[in-house]
């Protein structure tokens, strides 16, 4: 008798008995979304730079603990991958509310462009996984936004009335001169921001001159920024190239 009523009690047991423990994915704000927790994870980097993102700290940042981030971002680099699409998504946001231009796809193209320059300029931080997380990421398992972005430049290159092949490399090369001129114009430059003289400034004693002429002569002029005319510049000039032959 004695024996049965242990064994019911283990019963009992059993019954009111918990699954393990989840970490709660309530935060600061309340219930967390992956946008949301894309969000913050690109306000932190956009504020300390991507060496402060961590699992744990945006964990903290969004009043969570650090496992409650994985049902949203599965590891590290996904969550790196997310900012990505992050800043296609703001991208894509920029596109669809701004007016578009009637200037044919060449217009568009322009558009497209100086959008992406202006949304590089918000989140300077972000842009080298622009290159890396590319490098990393096959093209099918790319976020989604950065798809649509692919697939928005390609269809404005075969509305031009170029072949597959070509219109293939025209997408590479437009790629290549968007996301390379962003990334030279936000290379770091100044030495000693607090410097007026110009040499100075940009640490060009610190360069031997006997080996170096040539960069020491040209850094002033390359430490000037072409701002979006030169984006716009070369971009023509691209377009025309390939309008030749």
């Amino acid at each position: 008798m004695a024996e049965e009523q242990a064994k019911a009690r283990e019963r009992g047991k059993g019954a009111g008995a918990s699954p393990a423990r989840r970490a709660s994915d309530r935060g600061r704000y309340g219930r967390l979304s992956r946008e949301r927790v894309l969000a913050s994870a690109l306000e932190l980097v956009d504020r300390e730079g991507l060496s402060a993102l961590s699992m744990r700290r945006l964990g903290a940042e969004l009043g969570v603990e650090a496992m409650a981030l994985y049902r949203y971002a599965s590891s590290k680099d996904a969550l790196l991958d997310g900012l990505v699409e992050a800043l296609y998504l703001e991208l894509e946001e920029r596109l669809a509310s701004g007016p578009a231009t009637a200037l044919g796809a060449r217009g568009e193209l322009h558009r497209i462009a100086r959008a992406t320059y202006d949304v590089c300029q918000i989140h300077p931080q972000v842009v080298p996984l622009l290159a890396t997380r590319m490098l990393a990421v096959p093209l099918a398992r790319r976020p989604l936004a950065t798809l649509r972005h692919h697939e928005r430049v390609i269809a404005l290159l075969q509305e031009s009335g170029l072949e597959t092949t070509r219109t293939a490399v025209l997408f590479q090369a437009f790629t290549g001169w968007v996301l390379g001129y962003v990334s030279v114009e936000l290379q770091a430059m100044v030495d000693s921001p607090e410097e007026p003289d110009p040499a100075f400034r940009l640490g060009l004693h610190r360069m031997p001159p006997q080996e170096l002429p040539r960069l020491r002569e040209a850094a002033t002029t390359l430490a000037e920024k072409g701002g979006p005319e030169g984006l716009a510049a070369g971009l023509d000039a691209l377009l025309d190239r390939f309008a030749q032959e």
